[in-house]
């Protein structure tokens, strides 16, 4: 087992970061690199912004790194960010392929000097089988590019099998499934690699890669691995390949890049650092003075920070950060810290919450003219830019949003009366029903923000009730406010051929009307979490591979609509699903939102998060926890 992965940073060290030492901060951040740059450069197949993603993943270390709840769980957390970073950089990455669909090439070109497979083989030394597994690697399915880089630190010691689940946000019994799975693909890409560099090579393959453009694909890998299994000559290639798990057993982590490693401290520095932890009851150090603006902060002795060469060093600055954020990064390797309670830190980074108590009386059902809280809300601890939530007004209102950490809200309205909306996060409008399509509603949507949801559930009769060609007919004076537009938004069959959203996205292109991003409602009728959860999917995706476009979901939650009124599970039956359904929206790289149904929690509306301002119910301490 690697001791550099495993030993560092020990528990006094992050202790004494957390605390402000600013020497410390820089050798948690130089123990970190080595790790956050394995797992991101092979999830990233070493693409051009592998040192973006890095330098991303860091900012939010040191950010977050006081409201750490338990040092000892350091290496864990830092896991689960960096994978969080990955996910939400592939998503970016299929956005933007959605949008400028004839780029695809510049958005999916590898740095051909960051080649991570070729990386590993050329400054480890790999030999042989080794070798020829880090080859085979090109050839995964792009789903199993971040399970691989968790994978491989775990075979060679970084990381265990809990670490690998709660950074996927499974259990471990799952990733058992799917590192099998994965296991059999670089099983049969090694037998294809082995048959490629065979000479003499079979003559038959050379048929079969006739058209190949000579890049490893999944596509080709499971055509060539056809061939090998079929061929007497290419499957004798394969019969004394070792299993892959012994060929990376004690196999230390990638080099750092050289311009990276030279600035690292030295191995004595760690130990210094957490000698610097003050006794109990002792008062720490004050954090390091502000430094002036422009100023490069340094490591004591002249020259720059590991800190600040990690996340604000000149090469692959990500443009976020060169273009008005460079003095936040400033500030951070200026060892500004926040406190554990800081209401900015994000769920994953605070501690825990209190035990969870008895659900609060519900309020009596909010009125829509009531009046706002006078009491400022919170800025919220936003642990996803995905979260949301539907709001209307009821006592408390904009303190209990801004303590849901939701990132953006909507009021199936163009406007939010008595709703103050927290720092850090957005409001989305919406133009409801055909009677919204008005000069005023429009011009207040357009004022709003970039993003404009549409006609709520006109397929229902007590909601927007529209046919298609009336939202057909009016969808040009929603497109002339420049706004980013969702569909409809229907209550239920969005996969459904000739449903009411299948005529309006067919009717939709042949008008040559634009529809940006899908929005959904499901409400599931089944309270077993395993099975809601898997129908949750079923449903986005069939609705994805229907239209191909991002999906926004922004009604969902557990109610059986029967006869007799709704039904709904239990507080604890609809927490267990909000968390699992929320890490699997996660996963889905073309789901951009999604919102719960909804904020207020009443006698009728008992989905709600919050009873009052202030209370959340077992579903809202759910939600926010939920990324």
């Amino acid at each position: 087992m690697s001791s550099a992965g495993r030993a560092l940073p020990d528990v006094g060290l992050v202790v004494a970061a957390r605390q402000g030492d600013q020497r410390a901060l820089d050798d948690v951040v130089a123990a970190s690199l080595p790790l956050v740059y394995n797992i991101v450069g092979r999830a990233l197949r070493g693409h051009a912004d592998v040192d973006d993603v890095v330098q991303e993943t860091l900012v939010r270390v040191i950010r977050y790194l006081p409201a750490l709840n338990d040092p000892a769980a350091y290496r864990s957390w830092l896991v689960a960010i960096t994978i969080r970073q990955v996910r939400d950089w592939e998503t970016r990455r299929r956005v933007a392929l959605n949008r400028d669909a004839g780029l695809d090439a510049i958005h999916n070109v590898p740095d051909p000097a960051s080649d991570f497979a070729g990386m590993t083989i050329l400054r480890l030394g790999l030999t042989d089988q080794r070798r020829e597994v880090a080859e085979a690697t090109r050839w995964l399915d792009p789903d199993d590019q971040e399970l691989l880089s968790l994978w491989w630190l775990e075979e060679t010691g970084e990381i265990d099998r809990n670490e690998v689940a709660d950074a996927l946000g499974l259990s471990p019994g799952h990733v058992a499934v799917r590192i099998h799975r994965m296991k059999e693909q670089i099983q049969s890409a090694r037998g294809v690699v082995r048959a490629l560099r065979a000479r003499p090579g079979c003559p038959d393959l050379g048929a079969v890669t006739a058209e190949w453009d000579g890049t490893p694909s999944s596509l080709w890998r499971k055509r060539l691995a056809r061939h090998v299994r079929d061929c007497a000559f290419c499957g004798r290639l394969g019969t004394t390949l070792l299993p892959i798990d012994r060929l990376l057993a004690g196999m230390p982590l990638l080099p750092l890049p050289a311009g990276l490693g030279a600035h690292l401290p030295s191995a004595a520095a760690p130990a210094a650092a957490a000698q610097a932890v003050p006794p109990p009851g002792a008062t720490a150090a004050p954090a390091a003075a502000p430094t002036a603006p422009g100023a490069v902060p340094t490591d004591g002795g002249g020259g720059p920070s590991v800190v600040d060469l990690a996340v604000n060093r000149p090469r692959g600055l990500v443009p976020s950060l060169a273009a008005g954020v460079a003095a936040a990064v400033l500030a951070i390797t200026m060892a500004v810290v926040i406190q554990p309670d800081d209401p900015s830190a994000p769920s994953w980074a605070a501690p825990p919450s209190a035990a969870p108590t008895a659900v609060a009386t519900p309020s009596a059902a909010p009125s829509p003219s009531a009046r706002p809280s006078s009491k400022a809300p919170v800025a919220p601890a936003v642990s996803s830019a995905r979260k949301g939530v539907g709001v209307w007004n009821f006592a408390g209102a904009s303190q209990a949003l801004a303590n849901s950490k939701a990132s953006w809200y909507y009021t199936w309205g163009t406007q939010h009366p008595g709703i103050s909306t927290p720092r850090g996060a957005t409001f989305v409008p919406m133009i409801r029903s055909a009677e919204n399509v008005t000069a005023a509603e429009l011009a207040r949507a357009r004022a709003a923000g970039p993003y404009l949801l549409t006609f709520n559930e006109p397929d229902m009769p007590e909601q927007a009730n529209m046919t298609v060609e009336q939202a057909l007919d009016l969808w040009p004076q929603l497109m002339a406010t420049g706004s980013k537009l969702g569909s409809p938004a229907v209550a239920w069959g969005g996969s459904d051929p000739q449903g009411w959203l299948d005529r309006f996205m067919t009717g939709a292109q042949a008008r040559g009307h634009r529809v940006d991003f899908i929005t959904l409602h499901w409400f599931g009728a089944d309270f077993t979490t395993a099975a809601a959860v898997a129908q949750l999917r079923q449903y986005l995706q069939a609705v994805y591979q229907r239209y191909r476009k991002p999906i926004w979901l922004t009604e969902f939650a557990l109610i059986r609509f029967a006869g007799g009124g709704p039904q709904f599970p239990s507080q604890q039956q609809q927490a267990a699903f909000l968390t699992a359904a929320t890490a699997m929206l996660g996963q889905l790289p073309y789901l951009q939102r999604y919102a719960w149904f909804g904020l207020p929690a009443t006698d009728k509306d008992r989905s709600g998060l919050f009873s009052d301002g202030a209370e959340a119910t077992v579903v809202g301490r759910a939600f926010q926890a939920a990324r």
